[in-house]
């Protein structure tokens, strides 16, 4: 049955009717059909498990559209589709049931269908959700005669159509051998997140050319990398929208706040109505009251800010972050009384980082009410300091002269200078740990240990500073990062959080930038930061032992008693 229509797509959130290809129709049942059978599969996850999977309007309108439109041999018109929405509004679901389908129902013999992924687990998640609803559906697994249609085999992560002699897989970037594919479709979950080009070129050059109508679709959200594979796409999508480039068989749709409307209206991303329109699920999937907190979480943090506006309004955005406004560190400051801290617990971080230029240490110590003071001790090479082409040199000697920094004879710094103020701290401070990076500082830490301090694996005794290894990576410098941020920017409870306005330390945090990784985690760049970051490094190693051993009041020896090791 032929119908006149138009072809839909949409552009951040705005419908686009594109104009009908010549020659191509819209074939009613063909759509219907691709509709009717993803209907009948189930969800599997949340409130919805169980339940059957009534496509959504946004859904049922991309599904029509791509399986309904055709050339005039009949053979699908569309062969590129690219919809990037928010987090958590189905796309995955989506992908799932049209792989299935695409397997089971399209009629291509020996059909290879694949699920890709920048890694193994990102792969696996169309793939599950796909092996779920098939696993609910008996019509897949067994046909009328009860002879077997399709089965799962989970160690290769793939799904068999018997009848037909294809199967469904599950692909990453990590696979290896990844050549030889005779492509019937393709599903690439987050491409943002592909680390080069070489699977999409692998999966989308020349494998479907064996096949009469092969389906490449990418379900993702924006990314941070306008080098990447996935913005080349998203360029490409965007000129098809926006009519600048004449591409029928490509199919695109994209949610989100653009940057043209937000250059117009700054305050756009707080609008519960922008939500709604980047957000086509909001309501049925998503929970209003979910992004309300989000937002709220988002308001005064950078680092908030940039995941709400990637990840709920599908906003391209950088991957650096400056995360601490200044008014925010300065309103931090309070008063620290030395004299007061003397005899008190506190942790140390120790950024041996930069021998030629810059070591800091900065102490933590925590209070009775999960409020934390800070003091931070830095040295410099005296001929740093002096150098008349150092264009910090003004405040290295403003500093210098204040005794907020201590300059070290000679052009690196000179151990002895730290090692004999750490046992000075030792004396008037009762320092219970000491976070350090092991990396390049073998000779320091041996050093620290003869002086008294024990390093964390053969700890061997009571009343003893511990050394404990603090490599400055995602995983570790993440989680303290995080919680620096948020103490700084909690307005609510300000003075939990005191610096007592060391100017060097400020300094520092006005030239922090933040380096954010597919995950969401976040560490300090020092290659892209403004100037030098050593203290702000230190007082986060030192702010996640204080954290860990927040309200204990105890030694980690009082904690599990000494250990005992035979050397």
């Amino acid at each position: 049955m032929k119908k006149k229509r138009m072809l839909h797509s949409v552009q951040y959130d705005k419908p686009v009717k594109r104009k009908k290809p010549r020659g191509c129709y819209f074939d009613e049942k063909a759509a219907q059909d691709a509709v009717d059978f993803i209907q009948c599969l189930k969800h599997t996850k949340g409130k919805w498990a169980g339940q059957l999977f009534i496509l959504l309007p946004w859904q049922l309108t991309i599904v029509r559209d791509i399986f309904g439109w055709k050339k005039a041999n009949g053979k699908r018109l569309i062969k590129f589709v690219y919809i990037e929405i928010p987090k958590k509004n189905g796309k995955s679901e989506l992908g799932a049931a049209i792989a299935l389908y695409l397997l089971f129902e399209d009629g291509a013999a020996g059909a290879e269908v694949y699920s890709a992924a920048a890694d193994k687990d990102q792969a696996r998640v169309v793939f599950d959700v796909a092996k779920d609803m098939f696993e609910a559906e008996p019509a897949l697994q067994l046909d009328a005669a009860g002879n077997m249609r399709g089965k799962v085999i989970p160690s290769v992560y793939r799904i068999v159509n018997y009848e037909m002699g294809g199967f469904y897989r599950a692909l990453s970037s990590e696979t290896k051998g990844k050549q030889g594919y005779n492509v019937h479709g393709v599903i690439f979950d987050e491409l943002h997140e592909q680390p080069d080009r070489k699977l999409w070129d692998t999966l989308t050059f020349g494998t479907g050319d064996a096949r009469e109508q092969p389906l490449y679709m990418v379900l993702t959200t924006a990314g941070t990398d306008r080098n990447s594979i996935c913005w080349e796409v998203h360029e490409k999508a965007r000129q098809v929208l926006n009519g600048n480039e004449d591409d029928p068989e490509f199919y695109a749709v994209i949610y989100g706040l653009s940057d043209e409307e937000e250059q117009e209206n700054k305050e756009a991303w707080g609008d519960e109505a922008v939500w709604r329109r980047c957000n086509p699920s909001l309501g049925e999937i998503l929970d209003i009251n979910v992004i309300r907190k989000e937002y709220r979480n988002a308001v005064n943090n950078p680092f908030e800010e940039n995941q709400f506006r990637q990840k709920r309004l599908n906003q391209w955005v950088k991957s650096s972050i400056k995360p601490i406004p200044m008014r925010d560190w300065d309103a931090c400051a309070g008063v620290i009384h030395k004299e007061e801290l003397e005899h008190k617990v506190c942790y140390g971080g120790l950024d041996l980082a930069s021998k030629l230029d810059m070591t800091a240490l900065s102490l933590v110590f925590p209070d009775e009410n999960n409020g934390y003071d800070i003091i931070v001790k830095y040295w410099i090479p005296a001929d740093n300091i002096r150098d008349p082409h150092n264009k910090n040199r003004e405040k290295y000697l403003k500093w210098e002269k204040k005794g907020l920094v201590t300059a070290t004879p000679g052009n690196v710094i000179d151990e002895d200078y730290v090692l004999d103020e750490l046992d000075e701290m030792r004396t008037k401070y009762e320092l219970r740990e000491l976070a350090f990076d092991d990396w390049g500082s073998t000779h320091t830490i041996a050093r620290l240990q003869d002086s008294g301090f024990v390093i964390e694996e053969k700890q061997s005794g009571y009343g003893r500073p511990l050394l404990v290894k603090f490599r400055q990576g995602w995983k570790s410098m993440s989680p303290p990062t995080k919680d620096l941020i948020a103490l700084v920017v909690d307005r609510q409870n300000r003075g939990r959080f005191r610096h007592g306005g060391n100017p060097v330390l400020r300094w520092n945090v006005d030239n922090l930038v933040l380096w954010q990784d597919k995950a969401g985690n976040v560490q300090p760049d020092k290659a892209k930061s403004t100037e030098k970051i050593d203290g702000v490094v230190a007082t986060i190693m030192a702010l996640d032992r204080a954290m860990k051993h927040q309200g204990t009041g105890k030694s980690i020896y009082e904690e599990r008693g000494p250990l005992v090791y035979d050397l």
